[in-house]
């Protein structure tokens, strides 16, 4: 499929400075004022410290497969060739309580396993209407 087909992130306050960061092929996790937790994904006050101050910091971009599912239903016309493809759930080797998502790239569904090290990679995209935009997606190291 064509990524210019795919759907698109949308940005919400909280969300769009990691955003334009992806979008310059960075990562980057939010790190807490008051307590010095990172978090993902981005939020206006600290879940442990109920803290409003934060700030962006960046990540390693490495970490282990923690859960995946593998996706065989066609839910979108533009996405049929694509399946059956996963989408992982990747502890961050930043902070064991940090998870993000994304599809698995350079191998088959067959190689996942629990722990599987893993890195991110930038994809980027334009739509159909002419507006780039960047994914993260995962590989094996």
């Amino acid at each position: 499929m064509s990524l210019a087909r795919r759907p698109r992130p949308w940005p919400d306050r909280d969300s769009a400075p990691w955003w334009e960061a992806v979008r310059r092929h960075e990562l980057l996790l939010q790190r807490c004022g008051g307590c010095g937790v990172p978090r993902f994904p981005a939020r206006a006050i600290c879940n442990r410290c109920r803290s409003r101050e934060s700030a962006w910091v960046p990540a390693m971009g490495t970490g282990r497969v923690y859960s995946w599912i593998v996706n065989h239903q066609v839910f979108l016309p533009g996405m049929a060739d694509e399946v059956p493809f996963a989408v992982l759930m990747v502890r961050l080797d930043d902070a064991d309580d940090v998870f993000m998502y994304g599809n698995l790239v350079a191998a088959g569904v067959d190689d996942l396993v629990p722990g599987l090290p893993v890195e991110a990679v930038f994809v980027d995209a334009t739509g159909d209407d002419g507006k780039g935009f960047t994914l993260v997606q995962w590989r094996p190291l």
